[in-house]
């Protein structure tokens, strides 16, 4: 017989987390696995497609989805968000992608899915792959820009940007559109680039350092993509070492083994991830030259 699901309030929750690297995913699930709930690795998935697993998930009512490299500070913090996500009736709680102290400047009404508590539940009430792709942002956008909390409008930004440069754009302006969203506030860390996520009570709630993809990625490689960016492992590391400060927790060294399970998961990840990025380049190369709308589904 199947182990009953663990609930919160009666909701079924899961964590879930876009991956390509084992390890810092392992890294970033020390801090939530205490808590019970499942936690779901999601690997080889597209920038916008993991949304849409979460949504054919029915076992689970709340998806609380967390970057491999964003690391929860407070246990009972994410409670709170929870709680004000249940109590208020909301499908999201995140971070603006524009406006707040994260270095994007994108459309506040998006938030950014290096963290978000989603109302599953209340999502699929209304959600659909056409819905979302004939959704008239336009229709909406004075609405939402007269409720929008001014508070959170710190930062440079533009309610206009209905594409910037992620295919997620389009789900989170519906998500908006038809649904309440909590907007937290942020902060950045001492490292200049870290971006901190605060409950609504004030407490830390999580820290996202970006630049996962270049944890463990050789600086001569890392600079072929990005100019400017190398390894980012030593910053990263103390992050986490941070995090385990503040948690109480202690580090588990890392094993030999542990180590071999690394490596050939990024093999792995890898062997999947380049042919998937090939393919896409005539689309995306047909789309740019025509001018069509990039972000149909």
């Amino acid at each position: 017989m199947a182990k009953e699901m663990k609930t919160y309030r009666g909701y079924k929750i899961k964590f879930y987390a876009r991956s390509f690297d084992l390890r810092l995913y392992e890294l970033s699930r020390s801090f939530y696995e205490e808590l019970g709930y499942p936690c779901v690795r999601l690997t080889d998935q597209t920038a916008d497609g993991y949304f849409y697993t979460m949504l054919r998930d029915t076992d689970c009512d709340i998806a609380i989805n967390v970057d491999e490299d964003c690391f929860l500070a407070d246990a009972d913090a994410l409670r709170t968000v929870v709680d004000a996500v249940i109590d208020g009736g909301l499908a999201n709680a995140g971070c603006p992608d524009g406006g707040g102290n994260c270095p994007r400047h994108g459309n506040p009404v998006v938030t950014n899915p290096f963290f978000n508590v989603f109302n599953l539940k209340l999502i699929r009430e209304k959600f659909s792959a056409d819905a979302v792709r004939t959704y008239d942002y336009d229709a909406d956008k004075a609405r939402l820009m007269a409720e929008y909390p001014k508070e959170r409008l710190e930062t440079d930004y533009s309610f206009d940007n209905t594409k910037y440069v992620e295919p997620y754009y389009r789900f989170f302006l519906w998500l908006a559109g038809n649904f309440r969203t909590l907007y937290l506030a942020s902060g950045f860390h001492a490292d200049g680039i870290t971006t901190q996520l605060y409950a609504p009570d004030g407490r830390l709630l999580c820290a996202h350092s970006w630049f996962a993809r270049f944890y463990s990625t050789p600086t001569w490689i890392a600079r072929s993509f990005q100019r400017a960016v190398g390894i980012q492992q030593d910053r990263i590391n103390a992050l986490i070492d941070e995090v385990y400060a503040m948690r109480g927790m202690r580090r588990r060294p890392e094993t030999a083994l542990a180590t071999m399970r690394y490596t050939l998961d990024k093999m792995v990840r890898w062997s999947i991830k380049v042919p998937q990025r090939v393919a896409h380049w005539p689309q995306k190369l047909k789309k740019r030259l025509s001018g069509k709308d990039r972000w149909s589904l």
